[in-house]
């Protein structure tokens, strides 16, 4: 399966792009008082784009089975993504505004923290870049 390892990375970097970039498009729709970002059709795409990201992560995981345990800053990068997630359905099913915003902003900076731990494959991200 090693073999595929090119491609399984590049859809998963493509899941990636596409579930940040629908996020983005819907909290900021969502926060402008439009109703299509809860609409049913494009929570079900949001849901198949993380599937396809989830399922690529698994695969990239089956492929380099000690990748998760050997390389601190893939354990901090999955811990994130479970922040992110979090943040995210609390942005979009939060009823007031301001909790809906803060969750919104702090979601896309987990975003962030996230694709910068991916580039500089070190757990501080953006802070190691920086240095």
């Amino acid at each position: 399966m090693i073999e595929f390892y090119p491609q399984i990375k590049l859809v998963h970097i493509a899941a990636i792009a596409c579930s940040g970039a629908l996020f983005f498009l819907r909290g900021s729709s969502a926060l402008a008082g439009m109703r299509w970002p809860m609409a049913a059709p494009v929570r079900y795409l949001s849901y198949t784009i993380d599937t396809v990201l989830l399922t690529a992560a698994m695969m990239l995981l089956t492929i380099l089975p000690g990748a998760l345990f050997a390389n601190g800053w893939l354990l901090v990068k999955v811990a994130l993504v479970v922040a992110y997630v979090v943040l995210g359905i609390l942005a979009m099913r939060s009823r007031r505004s301001g909790m809906r915003i803060a969750m919104f902003v702090l979601a896309l900076l987990t975003y962030a923290q996230i694709y910068a731990i991916a580039r500089a494959h070190h757990p501080l991200g953006a802070l190691y870049l920086w240095t």
